[in-house]
């Protein structure tokens, strides 16, 4: 299918994508699996936290968008989560810094009183063609958003989480099949993979959930912002339902993994490739 050859600078808006990402605005219908639970998403502004964020509200739940600077998308996140009669708080900054993920964990439980469930979604990438391409500046930061946030988030929402509360990692086909021009993001996501798989052993005796999701080749505004015309014109075509998936359809997933459904579901890696196998 692909999509129409089209670029924006980073981190990208959805609203000016062509077509614009279907996040479940009009679709997705909840059950009350998550009412009463206060949860925490970053990267919730657009792309698949905000679909996570909407099906969540649908399903019961407070939610905390934490964003980078994408101010008129994150509104719009806050206002579906609005319109499903729960609590919206925007938390804007770099996640790339340790003192930001505090004040993220802070904000939470100062809302909210607790942290129910933890969603580490934000992710920076960039395309590369070869390595020495690729600065210092820019390896460091892409660890430090997609892996280190994660391992400070935790650590600071671990006092105020309670037996029965689930941490969700975004992880990616990347982590088992990479692509050779993601290099730096390729292995972050398979960090993120293990640390999920290591934590899930580590938190258990508390009652505490880890897991994470893989996405395939999904539509969201990462993909006209870090890739090259071509690769955004043929985004998807590989898997082998033919097609990028788009955000909605990965955030049943996320609800599963953060409800009493999943609840004997830890260190466990759902795909949601569209058909590509991951190990």
């Amino acid at each position: 299918m692909g999509f129409q050859p089209q670029h924006q600078d980073t981190p990208g808006h959805m609203s000016r994508m062509t077509p614009v990402p279907d996040c479940g605005e009009e679709s997705y219908k909840g059950s009350g699996k998550l009412e009463g639970k206060a949860a925490v998403i970053t990267g919730a502004d657009s792309g698949i936290g905000r679909a996570v964020a909407i099906a969540f509200a649908r399903e019961g739940a407070d939610v905390l968008i934490a964003y980078l600077n994408e101010d008129e998308d994150a509104e719009e996140t806050a206002r579906w989560v609005r319109e499903a009669g729960r609590k919206a708080v925007l938390v804007a900054g770099d996640l790339a810094s340790p003192e930001h993920c505090r004040e993220v964990i802070d904000t939470a439980v100062s809302e909210f009183g607790r942290v129910d469930v933890l969603v580490n979604n934000a992710a920076y990438q960039m395309t590369h063609e070869t390595i020495e391409e690729i600065s210092d500046e820019e390896w460091d930061y892409t660890f430090d958003v997609n892996i280190g946030a994660m391992f400070r988030l935790i650590k600071a929402a671990l006092p105020h989480m309670q037996p029965g509360s689930s941490i969700i990692g975004s992880s990616s086909i990347n982590s088992d099949s990479p692509s050779p021009t993601l290099a730096p993001y390729a292995a972050t996501k398979a960090a993120i993979a293990n640390l999920s798989a290591s934590l899930a052993q580590l938190l258990g005796k508390r009652g505490i959930r880890v897991n994470s999701v893989a996405p395939g080749a999904v539509w969201t505004p990462l993909i006209p912002s870090t890739m090259p015309d071509k690769k955004v014109e043929h985004f998807g075509d590989n898997a082998a339902l033919g097609r990028a998936g788009q955000p909605a359809e990965l955030a049943p997933a996320y609800v599963l993994l953060a409800s009493d459904d999943g609840s004997y579901m830890s260190g466990s890696r759902v795909a949601v490739t569209g058909g590509r196998p991951i190990l």
